[in-house]
């Protein structure tokens, strides 16, 4: 770790922990997310890789003009830390993500996870300078008690596994261990872009172009390529690529860097909720109970973690 690296990890505790703007721009980023689910069903049905290879080639693409308007185009060389930590995230996320969608059924996969948010108010411990408190873990668990609710009638009921996969019953399995990777890697890729607090946002273009490469490589490989059938599919990739994949990415960054983590894991579930609620609003899924009770957990886990 270069010096100015070391220096920001160890000032990194509660001078930038209570730096409430960056907290506002991490909480963006989950806003942001809460539209993935909608614009995702709005695009039609590409192929995941395929369309993760052009979101991160629009996202990155974002990153770097932003840069270049803001005059601030020499932020945008990474370090080989960042950059390492950059793919590690991004790729190593969604490439996890998608492989458990496929072995394991939607929901089970979805929930476990979920589990991120709670692995980053449990990991923010580890921060030097950082003290987890228990009402950030009490948070965090009536977090996942939402995203339980939410997904619980779904349990089970999606047993048939991917194409080709036939009834290898040891697919379900690793479809779950699968979805605990995707959890346990974005949830450490939060937390230890806290530890390169002095590397600068823009840095994450180079990650997000290489995902975007290695996507597109896998899409060849595995997939069919497939073409937009509409201009609404067009626009929710656009959408996708500036929004909850782009511009979201670069929020998250801030927040992770000079803003509460712990809170922040917490009110991430934010993100499924109002998923939820859009798709209703959208007339995707239809209107349940479970809604209303999962929006009460989180605001009572939002209110413990923020006291």
């Amino acid at each position: 770790m270069r010096q100015p690296e070391r220096n920001a990890a160890k000032s990194g505790g509660r001078g930038a922990l209570s730096s409430r703007p960056a907290t506002a721009l991490g909480l963006g980023a989950i806003l942001l997310w809460a539209t993935l689910a909608s614009l995702t069903a709005l695009k039609g049905p590409l192929p995941p890789f395929q369309t993760t290879a052009l979101v991160f080639a629009i996202g990155g693409a974002l990153i770097v003009a932003a840069a270049v308007v803001r005059r601030r185009a020499v932020l945008l060389r990474p370090t080989r830390a960042s950059l390492a930590l950059g793919i590690y995230g991004l790729f190593g996320y969604h490439a996890l993500y998608f492989a458990a969608l496929r072995l394991a059924p939607p929901a089970e996969a979805s929930l476990i996870t979920s589990l991120w948010a709670l692995l980053t108010v449990l990991f923010s411990g580890l921060l030097p300078g950082h003290r987890l408190r228990l009402r950030h873990i009490l948070g965090a668990l009536l977090g996942f008690a939402a995203a339980a609710i939410l997904v619980g009638d779904k349990l089970g009921a999606g047993q048939r596994l991917g194409p080709g996969l036939g009834h290898d019953v040891a697919a379900p399995l690793w479809g779950y261990v699968m979805a605990l990777g995707c959890a346990f890697v974005w949830s450490s890729y939060s937390v230890a872009s806290r530890l390169l607090a002095s590397v600068p946002s823009e840095s994450l273009a180079a990650p997000s172009l290489i995902t975007a490469v290695l996507a597109g490589l896998l899409s060849l490989a595995f997939e069919t390529w497939t073409a937009p059938e509409s201009g609404v599919a067009w626009a929710a990739l656009v959408g996708l690529g500036l929004g909850p994949l782009g511009a979201a990415f670069l929020l998250w960054d801030t927040g992770m860097k000079k803003g509460n983590v712990p809170l922040l894991g917490v009110l991430s579930y934010v993100a499924l909720i109002l998923s939820t609620a859009l798709l209703v609003a959208l007339g995707f899924a239809e209107p349940e109970w479970t809604l209303a009770e999962a929006c009460v957990l989180m605001v009572a886990a939002a209110v413990i973690a923020a006291r």
